[in-house]
């Protein structure tokens, strides 16, 4: 099943389903008028969403426009970011000569959630000196979560499964990092592809708790890669058992796997720029430059030949000053 927002003027937009092949749809607002309060009420409106769900699959529903749709959360109670593919913290460690960190715990940080930027939207950055980048991530959305819970029952609580563009401004996240309290200025709002999806719509695609397909990203209309998810050293159960250990997490939490990454990335390429500027610093070519205003960003996770999550592609644009 597919889930979605249609952009109405509201904060949150109104709930709808969308067809498997992501061309039509039905809204939902009489089941649930948001993704949010179908989340918060999953057990009781899950049966009706899947029966709108068959009917599209019988050719009921409406054409719509990509442009239509908001980001599946608009805004959400918590984006918890994790690190959980081990390729790229290594590259980072080699290219600039940091130690390991050493921790027997998933990273993972709290970024802003008030906003997720919708799959088309143009994004606005305040100045090319920030160095502007783009990291490719899958990541789940909860229901809620209660404090404790282990990595065995962890994945009882997923609901939804989203491809996210978390961008980053890496001139920013060293000077931030070395106060000690994390990330502020470098983390803007983050993209999200326009469906959210079940895990039984992935199949075979989703296990161990990871979501085992490519992520494609290409850059300015050129192929830049497509490493797969299933590479993470942590599976999406961990993350969430490691969010959960000392607090509940409420219902449309979203949880990041953080930025793909493959051993094979000579062949599989990278899903940020900083990942592949480590890659030319280890060997000893021109750096590739961050993004720069007007260059476009594209995502996709492919599966049998349709985009599962839809497709996020964006331009870098400049900030209008206030």
């Amino acid at each position: 099943m597919k889930l979605a927002s249609y952009e109405d003027g509201s904060r949150d937009g109104r709930l709808v389903v969308i067809s498997r092949d992501g061309r039509r749809l039905l809204r939902a607002s009489e089941i649930a008028p948001t993704l949010q309060a179908a989340l918060d009420a999953w057990d009781a409106v899950e049966p009706a969403l899947r029966a709108l769900s068959h009917r599209l699959e019988a050719g009921q529903g409406d054409t719509f426009a990509a442009g239509s749709l908001a980001a599946p959360l608009p805004r959400a109670w918590q984006w918890l970011d994790g690190s959980a593919f081990p390729t790229h913290g290594a590259l980072m460690q080699q290219a600039f000569g940091l130690p390991p960190i050493e921790s027997d715990r998933p990273l993972m940080y709290q970024g802003m959630s008030h906003r997720f930027l919708a799959a088309t939207a143009d994004v606005p950055f305040a100045s090319e000196a920030d160095g502007i980048d783009f990291e490719g991530e899958f990541g789940v959305i909860t229901g809620d979560v209660p404090m404790g819970c282990s990595p065995d029952d962890a994945l009882a609580h997923v609901r939804l499964i989203v491809l996210i563009n978390d961008w980053s401004l890496r001139a920013i996240a060293p000077v931030e990092m070395k106060t000690g309290f994390g990330w502020i200025n470098a983390k803007p709002a983050c993209s999200m592809a326009p469906f959210a999806v079940t895990p039984d719509a992935l199949g075979d695609a989703w296990r161990d708790g990871r979501v085992c397909l490519p992520l494609t990203v290409a850059v300015n209309g050129a192929w830049f890669g497509s490493p797969v998810g299933d590479a993470m050293a942590y599976g999406f159960h961990d993350l969430i058992a490691h969010a959960a250990r000392t607090r509940d997490l409420p219902a449309g939490t979203i949880i990041g796997s953080g930025t793909v990454s493959n051993e094979d990335h000579e062949t599989v390429g990278s899903t940020c720029l900083s990942e592949r500027r480590a890659i030319d610093r280890i060997a000893a070519r021109d750096i590739t430059p961050f993004l720069r205003f007007g260059d476009t960003v594209r995502m996709t996770a492919r599966q049998a030949d349709s985009d599962l999550f839809g497709i996020i592609d964006q331009r870098v644009t400049r900030a209008h000053q206030r």
